[in-house]
C-alpha cells in the first residue's frame, strides 16, 4: 500500500501520485478459463503470488511486500480511494478479500445468519464485512476476551465454542459459515450448526481437515468448501465496498524492527487484530 512513483508508457489507469495497493498476487496467465472468469488466484497455469513464487518476468522468486518499493503489472495494482486510512486498508488486500470472497460468492443476503469461527485478523474482517451486508453475524471463539470486541465489530451474538448449551441452541440455524482458524478445529461441531443444504467455507486451515463425519453431513446435506483470497475484480469490489461503508481493519502500526515481537504476540493470541508494517521507517 503506497503512492505511485512511476508508470510505464502504456499504463492508463494510474498516474504518479495515485494511491495504490498490491495484494497477494502479482501475475497469472490471463488466458485459462479461471483467469478469464476473474479468478486469477485459481490460475490453471500457476498464479504468481507476491511472495516466494517463481517470477515469470524477471526470473528468480518474488520477495513480498516487506519493501519500500514494488514494480507490478498494471492489472494487478489496485486503486485506493482518496481519504481512507491507508494502514487500515492494507489488510483488506489479504484478510479482507479472503473473507469477502466467500460472502460474495455464496451471495450472503441481509437477514441471513452468518457464523464466523475464530476472530483474529481474518475473522474480525469477516464480521465487519458481513455486518455491513446486513447479515445476522455470530462469532464462535476460544478467547473470552474477544466476546466484547465482537459486539463492537457488529455481531448479534458471540460465544465460546466450549459452551455446549450455546452450541445446542444454534444447531441447524446458519445460512453460511466461515472458519478462519489456522489450525485443526472440530469441524463437525460447526457443520452441525448449518441449515439444510448450507455451506461451511474454510479460509483458515492450511493442513488436512479432520473431524468431518460423512454420515452427519449427509443427513444435513451440508457442504464443506474451501476458498483462497479472491480475484482482481473481487479485490476491487471489497475496496469499494469497504470505502462506501467506512470499514477498515482494526490494527496496530509497527516498524520493521518490531516484526519478531509481533509474531510472538500472534502465536500467543495477543494480536488485536492485525499488524501493519510501516516500511517508511525501515
Amino acid at each position: 500500500m503506497g503512492r505511485v512513483v512511476g508508470v510505464g508508457a502504456e499504463v492508463v489507469t494510474f498516474r504518479e501520485g495515485d494511491h495504490a495497493g498490491v495484494g497477494c498476487m502479482v501475475d497469472s496467465c490471463g488466458e485459462c478459463e479461471n483467469c478469464l472468469a476473474d479468478r486469477e488466484q485459481n490460475c490453471l497455469n500457476g498464479t504468481t503470488f507476491t511472495y516466494n513464487s517463481p517470477d515469470k518476468v524477471s526470473g528468480g522468486v518474488t520477495y513480498g511486500g516487506y519493501s519500500k518499493r514494488i514494480v507490478v503489472k498494471e492489472d494487478f495494482a489496485l486503486r485506493i480511494p482518496p481519504g481512507v486510512d491507508l494502514p487500515g486498508f492494507a489488510p483488506l488486500l489479504c484478510a479482507g478479500i479472503t473473507t469477502f470472497s466467500p460472502i460474495n460468492h455464496r451471495d450472503l443476503k441481509p437477514g441471513e445468519r452468518f457464523g464466523v469461527i475464530g476472530m483474529g485478523g481474518l475473522g474480525h474482517m469477516a464480521v465487519k464485512l458481513a455486518a455491513a451486508k446486513g447479515a445476522e453475524v455470530v462469532v464462535f471463539t476460544t478467547s473470552e476476551g474477544k466476546i466484547a470486541d465482537a459486539g463492537a465489530f457488529g455481531t448479534a451474538e458471540a460465544y465460546l465454542w466450549s459452551d455446549e448449551a450455546a452450541m445446542a441452541r444454534n444447531r441447524a440455524s446458519f445460512d453460511l459459515m466461515v472458519s478462519t482458524v489456522p489450525v485443526a478445529c472440530p469441524m463437525q461441531l460447526f457443520l452441525n450448526l448449518l441449515k439444510l443444504d448450507k455451506t461451511l467455507v474454510n479460509v483458515g486451515a492450511l493442513f488436512p481437515i479432520e473431524g468431518a463425519q460423512g454420515m452427519l453431513m449427509g443427513f444435513g446435506r451440508q457442504s464443506l468448501a474451501g476458498s483462497m483470497i479472491g480475484g482482481i475484480a473481487e479485490s476491487r469490489a471489497v475496496i469499494d465496498f469497504a470505502a462506501h461503508h467506512g470499514i477498515a481493519a482494526t490494527y496496530e502500526l509497527i516498524t520493521p524492527d518490531q516484526i519478531s515481537a509481533a509474531c510472538e504476540k500472534v502465536v500467543n493470541k495477543e494480536a488485536r487484530y492485525r499488524y501493519v508494517i510501516d516500511m517508511t521507517r525501515a
